[in-house]
């Protein structure tokens, strides 16, 4: 009896600290990386969230506005390249480009590759070159 619940408890010792990574998706399963294009709006929202930031652009002329949400890398990423949330939070309102993926569902949704800032900074996300 001893036996089998040590067996028990080891297959959860090894099994369960895998679940998230295996309940992670891979960027091309929600994203055509193939499908990349570039958007200049103005940034209306972010969310600074693990696992993935979130950023929500306006962009178009006039009365042909579009919203798009933006999914980025966590933020840990950013403040590894010197954007923390304050830097993020503080661009609402003002003009960001934009480099992304495509969502496969054709939606305004995309991965971001890269991004400029008003004042002329821009960070990389994702590799030019990037094969998931």
């Amino acid at each position: 009896m001893k036996g089998k619940v040590l067996g028990a408890v080891l297959v959860c010792v090894i099994l369960v600290p895998a679940v998230p990574l295996w309940a992670h998706h891979a960027f091309s399963a929600g994203f055509d990386l193939e499908n990349k294009f570039t958007i200049t709006g103005t940034l209306t929202k972010v969310a600074w969230l693990n696992p993935h930031i979130e950023l929500w652009l306006e962009a178009g002329e006039g009365n042909e506005l579009e919203t798009w949400r933006l999914e980025g890398m966590p933020p840990s990423f950013f403040r590894q390249r010197g954007i923390d949330k304050t830097r993020i939070t503080g661009e609402v309102g003002r003009l960001l480009t934009v480099k992304a993926a495509r969502a496969r569902d054709g939606s305004h949704f995309g991965l971001i590759m890269a991004m400029t800032f008003a004042d002329g900074k821009s960070v990389d996300l994702i590799p030019e070159d990037f094969a998931p």
